[in-house]
């Protein structure tokens, strides 16, 4: 493999108690409440995506978005860089054949917000965020930007990911999806990866 395009959430950072407990103080203040594991079974597609799978009414909708943005940085501080990123992303990136991309479901400001200051932006070239493709994960619409901004030969692209969803978009983008392995232990019921990476260090194995 020669393009790495990577996710986020779930795959370099562990945010999923960022994002379902901010979720749930919202949900809880408007009355609506889910058990946490059917609230993180949302974690990997956007926002507004989340919440109708959740069936918010219509018309809480919008306010229960604007009310969840304001409450994460409440739960920042549970974010941290799963371990053995850092190294394999420098030695990917170190490759002379291989690019790095980031995909996600992310806005832009909340990737300045919770990814920047960790400063693992050094090791991408290429960024694509939430309002880069009109559709988001499942859909390919992303990864394709993302291909494209890296003149990428699908035959030769993999996307990185800890979702189903994240699988979804990758086979519909016409790449290999790799599933991680690491993190909050969901890999077990993600079906369809290509491959399966029980460590950071495992994704050197594709290089050639």
């Amino acid at each position: 493999m020669k393009n790495f395009i990577f996710d986020v959430d779930g795959t370099l950072l562990d945010t999923e108690a960022m994002y379902m407990k901010a979720l749930d103080k919202v949900l809880r203040q408007h009355q609506i409440k889910h058990p946490y594991s059917e609230l993180t079974q949302t974690f990997g597609i956007t926002s507004l995506d989340a919440l109708k799978h959740l069936k918010v009414p219509a018309d809480l909708i919008q306010p229960i978005l604007n009310e969840w943005a304001q409450a994460i940085p409440e739960f920042q501080p549970l974010v941290h860089v799963y371990d053995g990123i850092e190294k394999m992303l420098s030695d990917l990136n170190e490759q002379p054949t291989t690019q790095l991309a980031i995909m996600t479901s992310k806005q832009t400001f909340e990737f300045k917000r919770d990814v920047t200051p960790l400063e693992l932006d050094k090791y991408f070239s290429q960024f694509v965020f939430f309002e880069d493709a009109k559709r988001g994960k499942p859909a390919p619409d992303p990864i394709l930007v993302a291909m494209d901004r890296l003149n990428a030969n699908p035959e030769e692209t993999i996307y990185i990911g800890d979702t189903k969803f994240d699988g979804q978009a990758a086979h519909a983008a016409g790449i290999k999806f790799g599933l991680v392995a690491w993190g909050n232990g969901g890999a077990s019921k993600v079906e369809g990866a290509d491959y399966t990476f029980a460590t950071p260090e495992d994704l050197l194995a594709l290089v050639r």
